[in-house]
């Protein structure tokens, strides 16, 4: 369904929450009081408390206070919060706790966390920041950003012109990338794209052709190279791998991850787990000392690898993504880089080639037998989206926080995999809300079209114009 590119961009208001907050003030180092008038299309208004958490209009609203507003709506939830975790159930009616849409008390700020506090919607758990703190009487209120809030509820949000927070509940979510941009929402974002891997179309890209440190999601080029050494008949899944002495001190490093000891025995397919899923530095290590004899044999591959798919912008240093030193007596310090535009077209042929590669980036835990370990996931959209079947995370301070996803999406034809490549947010929870809009604005571009809606159109499924029929013939006709 398409929406108003009016209403598009006053959802990225909401984002930015242009509400009213007492008290003002900037670079805050705690979280400061306020409150925000929020109504529903039918008329249910009210006043909601907000905490902007260490600087100005980074909000969070309360879910009690707006659980209250949309008691009587399509879009109710009932909420259970405890110190540390939340259960939201949609569809039930919230029980007031007797606080709700009350004004701050007073207003002392006060001094609270923001975590990935346990989350459960309808008894699944999902991944997303919140403020969890006491109630003056008993009990615990939770504090969440109304783009995380407005997925959830799959609403329309927007500001209007008076500065209330309004909330469709009968509107569909739906995001602009290109009013983020215009917004600067990208500012803090090294590269983004999304598209089609299937059939190669792109749907936004933001400084997609420039190379910018990619962390862990050098371990894609890692697992490209060992699938490849798979399916050569080189090595097997089953085949035990003796640790060595290199990769025994990368674990006992602060950058090790699975404490791996040299002379143990353990299977590619264990390596493999353990590099995809909780970005095992020395997983990624252990399988290039397997496949090339030692890591500067595979950084060679991986750089050929790159040339013979025309990945201009790409260049390896080691099989991890880590900083890596050089020995001169002044040490310069190198990390992969790659461009997101690049990094798309990797994934593209590895998704394409290596489909088998989804059975394990889809897994939220997995258990490597050998060391009687259990190992998590690191990427958060798997909990929040179905549609997500991978693929990887990355953090350095240099490339900041990455992450690139795959989502599964079906024409009626056929599934095609959808692309989001997200490079350097400022941390794990500008990385995981960027990518969350994004994935979900792939999923949009893919059932409706990658172009900005028109004045008009928000009842349409057709094109009203000639040259909008074009386009959307041509769109139509590459998606089949």
């Amino acid at each position: 369904m398409r929406i108003k590119s009016q209403k598009i961009y006053s959802f990225i208001l909401a984002v930015m929450l242009v509400c009213v907050m007492l008290p003002c003030r900037t670079d805050a180092s705690y979280e400061i009081v306020g409150v925000c008038q929020v109504q529903t299309e039918s008329g249910a208004a009210d006043i909601v408390r907000t905490l902007d958490y260490s600087y100005d209009h980074n909000t969070y609203f309360s879910l009690r206070d707006i659980a209250s507003i949309l008691k009587d709506t399509d879009k109710r939830f009932s909420l259970d919060i405890t110190k540390t975790a939340v259960s939201m159930n949609l569809g039930e009616i919230y029980t007031p706790v007797g606080v709700e849409n009350v004004p701050w008390e007073d207003s002392k700020n006060p001094d609270i966390s923001l975590r990935r506090n346990e989350f459960a919607v309808d008894g699944q758990k999902v991944s997303y920041y919140t403020l969890i703190m006491p109630l003056p009487s008993s009990g615990y209120d939770c504090f969440m950003m109304a783009a995380d809030l407005a997925m959830i509820l799959d609403v329309e949000m927007h500001v209007t012109n008076a500065g209330i927070l309004q909330i469709n509940t009968r509107a569909p979510f739906a995001i602009s990338p290109a009013a983020l941009e215009q917004a600067g929402y990208f500012y803090g974002v090294n590269g983004v794209l999304a598209g089609d891997a299937t059939t190669g179309e792109i749907y936004y890209q933001y400084e997609s052709d420039t190379a910018y440190p990619i962390a862990s999601t050098s371990k894609l080029m890692t697992c490209l190279l060992t699938m490849e050494a798979l399916f050569a008949g080189q090595i097997s899944l089953e085949q035990t791998v003796t640790v060595s002495e290199a990769v025994q001190a990368l674990a006992a490093s602060a950058d090790g991850v699975i404490p791996l000891e040299a002379g143990q025995e353990i299977t590619v397919q264990e390596l493999l787990l353990g590099a995809l899923l909780p970005s095992s530095n020395e997983c990624a290590l252990c399988l290039a000392e397997t496949i090339a004899g030692s890591e500067e044999a595979f950084v060679q591959m991986m750089n050929q690898k790159a040339q013979d798919l025309g990945l201009s912008q790409a260049v390896f240093y080691n099989s991890h993504g880590l900083p890596s030193f050089t020995q001169d007596p002044i040490p310069a310090k190198r990390q992969n880089r790659m461009s997101a535009k690049d990094m798309f077209r990797m994934v593209s042929y590895l998704l394409d080639v290596y489909p088998q590669v989804k059975d394990m980036t889809s897994l939220q835990e997995a258990t490597l037998p050998s060391m009687n370990l259990e190992v998590r996931n690191s990427n958060p959209l798997l909990r929040n989206m179905s549609e997500v079947t991978g693929l990887k995370t990355g953090t350095t301070n240099k490339s900041g926080a990455c992450l690139v996803t795959s989502l599964a999406a079906n024409d009626g034809t056929m599934t095609h995999d959808l692309v989001v490549v997200v490079l350097g947010t400022e941390d794990s929870i500008e990385r995981g809300r960027v990518s969350g809009l994004m994935a979900r604005y792939a999923l949009q571009a893919f059932e409706v079209g990658a172009a900005e809606p028109e004045e008009g159109e928000r009842f349409a499924n057709l094109p009203t114009n000639a040259e909008a029929a074009v386009d959307w013939i041509l769109r139509t006709a590459k998606k089949h």
